[in-house]
């Protein structure tokens, strides 16, 4: 009964969600403070005031958000967390799309950019949903391993590209590592890169580091970046997710959009995320905290012999000689604490620690330095 392609599926392993018990979760890289109080008052106004309006479509190129989230990239110049960012540009809605959540626009964009014909280059290492979308479009992809110091080798994958004509994705900074390449590093990949092919910048934890791609933009007509706003605007209950491109390229994938889901960004989400960017400055707030507390978490377990990769984002990438990655993450869970472990080869010893407040944190210190 199941069509051929349906064997060739690999579905993407989400952090754990328990049900059993209450755990302090710093395993899916969730923003631990809560949304702005004016998303619960915008959400509750739009129940009480316009209920009818549950059950009439919503606007389905929701405009009005577009246009919002073009103003709140505008006024902190793309990063939340350095308040010195600046834009030497002024995007509008037209420069937006917006989708269920940064997994269904990456969906519409493989689909939209990329075809079966010749391979996806990317990282080794990176977000995990990428193979997943190429198993499910039929994709070859080209994955490129890190460099000994686990950044990524632009040399080999721009060669790579350059001889199957492709195009290039990757995350920046990248996960599970939270290493970050600099603006004018990624303009000079894509200035080497195929010209005739779309460069994605996956811009999940941006807004934890210190400059964005979007002003590269300017000079880039197939540069793409895709962002969200579960991770810094504190949205990962909700779904929305966005890109940041030229009117060109997000018209093509308004195409796409419309010939699988008209309404992907409901009524409701729409007036959250339309609060959210009109609280910028409280998000960014929360950034500087996370930012704080990711230095601290750095400076304490490296101060104890672990090895803590440089982090831009929202998380840190950690191992502990003579205890494995799956060892350091049984014990943390039975102190009631969960911390991501990948089993993948290469990166099966360490542990992605999601930086929460400086309550658990301290907790989690706790816990950890008596391994």
């Amino acid at each position: 009964m199941l069509a051929k392609r349906f064997e060739k599926l690999s579905p993407y392993v989400p952090g754990e969600q328990p049900k059993d018990r209450v755990y302090v979760k710093l395993n899916a890289n969730e923003n631990p403070y809560p949304p702005h109080k004016s998303v619960a008052k915008a959400i509750a106004k739009a129940v009480k005031s316009n209920i009818e309006k549950i059950g009439l479509y919503p606007d389905p190129d929701s405009k009005t958000l577009r246009n919002e989230i073009a103003l709140m990239l505008n006024k902190t110049g793309g990063v939340l967390g350095n308040k010195n960012a600046k834009l030497p540009f002024e995007l509008t809605g037209k420069n937006i799309f917006c989708g269920n959540g940064s997994d269904e626009v990456l969906s519409f964009v493989f689909y939209t950019f990329f075809d079966s014909d010749r391979p996806i280059v990317m990282p080794e290492h990176t977000y995990s949903f990428y193979p997943v979308y190429c198993g499910f479009y039929g994709i070859p992809m080209n994955r490129i391993p890190l460099k000994e110091n686990w950044e990524l080798d632009s040399d080999k994958m721009l060669s790579e590209a350059e001889k199957t004509d492709s195009s290039i994705i990757f995350a920046n900074p990248n996960a599970p590592t939270g290493i970050a390449l600099k603006a004018q590093e990624v303009a000079q990949m894509i200035r080497k890169a195929p010209k005739d092919k779309v460069f994605v910048v996956d811009e999940a934890y941006c807004d934890f580091a210190e400059e964005s791609c979007i002003p590269l933009l300017a000079e880039f007509k197939n540069l793409i970046i895709v962002r969200t706003f579960s991770k810094s605007l504190s949205f990962a209950g909700q779904r929305l997710g966005y890109v940041v491109a030229s009117p060109e390229l997000i018209q093509a994938i308004f195409t796409v959009k419309n010939c699988f889901n008209h309404f992907p960004v409901d009524f409701i989400t729409q007036q959250a995320g339309i609060a959210s960017c009109k609280a910028y400055d409280y998000y960014a707030e929360n950034a500087a905290k996370i930012i704080q507390e990711r230095e601290s978490l750095t400076e304490f377990l490296r101060s104890r012999s672990w090895f803590v990769i440089d982090s831009k984002t929202n998380f840190i990438f950690a191992k502990k000689d003579g205890i494995s990655g799956e060892e350091i993450y049984r014990k943390v869970k039975s102190a009631g604490i969960l911390i991501r472990h990948f089993s993948t080869p290469g990166i099966e010893d360490f542990v992605r620690i999601s930086i929460g407040t400086e309550k658990q944190n301290k907790a989690l210190k706790s816990v950890l330095e008596t391994l």
